[in-house]
């Protein structure tokens, strides 16, 4: 009998296919979109998948091999099956799944880690996927908390917050949408190495490249005074969640609270008809450690938790 479900690996010929789908999809951000993912394909080995039910295609899957293991996607932040509005439920997910299976012991994988999507991000219930993890006894290797604000019933700043507000009123503080990239990254860079000896995850170079490929949904947020800049933020916005991407400040911003006005106009004025405002996660050491100070002053602006879990499938 001829099989429901046909699994091929992904190649450049397919990228408009890809985008196309990516684009009508209820689970896909703009990270799904090719031009998105390649930015970095020096560094790792593409194994992106697309799935075909009778011959259409019903299910893509960013993917990376790395050996024996193969990713969903370690480039992305998250990335599961990226499914259609509609004509696809549960249990076709879980054809997939076994066929999907099948395909990793045909290529020699071993394990899978598999990063569903935050549900914030999905444009419609898509959890399909978490109930096929179940049946294939899959097991949580990671869980990072984020601390993200519900627009549509937000709790607002806290009193400290609220005061803090106050007293950046006398220093006269312009807030803007900049393009001063490498002016933010100098910032950036210098905070990233000095408070956590660490580098950002892109240069300055792909971050603008990225941005002139997405106007739309990477920019950034830039709050100054008399001296200049002093903090920003950078967003990627999809359109339902404005997520904090980057965010960084000087000295002199810390000590005077300019972040925190530069964070009430983001949430309360330029993105407060998303659904979700996404501060990202306070965790190290593959979630197992949750920085208390980091997460305070997240939730001292609203925010409250949402999982970012990694999935680990042994290939049977």
């Amino acid at each position: 009998m001829d099989k429901m479900i046909e699994i091929r690996r992904y190649n450049h010929n397919d990228i408009e296919v890809w985008n196309r789908f990516v684009g009508e999809s209820r689970n896909a951000t703009f990270l799904f979109n090719r031009s998105y993912m390649d930015y970095h394909s020096d560094r790792f080995s593409d194994a992106s998948i697309m799935a075909y039910r009778k011959g259409k295609l019903c299910a893509l899957l960013p993917a990376n091999i790395d050996g024996e293991i193969l990713w969903t996607h370690q480039g992305l932040t998250y990335g599961g099956w990226i499914i259609p509005k509609s004509h696809f439920d549960a249990n076709i997910m879980l054809e997939l799944w076994d066929e999907f299976m099948t395909y990793c012991r045909t290529i020699g994988v071993k394990r899978v880690f598999y990063k569903p999507m935050p549900y914030i991000y999905s444009s419609m219930p898509s959890q399909e996927d978490l109930y096929a993890l179940f049946r294939h006894n899959a097991a949580v290797k990671e869980v990072n908390l984020s601390s993200t604000v519900d627009m549509r019933n937000p709790i607002g700043f806290n009193m400290s917050k609220r005061q803090q507000l106050r007293k950046t009123e006398k220093f006269g503080l312009k807030i803007t949408k900049s393009e001063d990239f490498k002016g933010f990254w100098r910032i950036l860079e210098e905070c990233l190495q000095e408070r956590h000896s660490s580098k950002p995850v892109h240069s300055c170079e792909e971050i603008v490249e990225l941005a002139t490929k997405f106007p739309d949904n990477i920019c950034l947020y830039t709050v100054s005074d008399e001296e200049g800049m002093q903090a920003g933020v950078c967003i990627f916005d999809t359109g339902i969640v404005a997520h904090s991407q980057y965010t960084a400040t000087t000295d002199k911003a810390r000590k005077n609270y300019y972040l925190t006005a530069l964070y009430d106009y983001l949430i309360n004025k330029e993105f407060r008809c998303r659904h979700y405002f996404d501060f990202g996660t306070s965790n190290e050491q593959h979630g197992r450690v949750l920085n208390a100070g980091l997460l305070n002053q997240k939730y001292s602006m609203g925010g409250t938790g949402v999982a970012y879990t990694v999935y680990e499938i042994q290939v049977d």
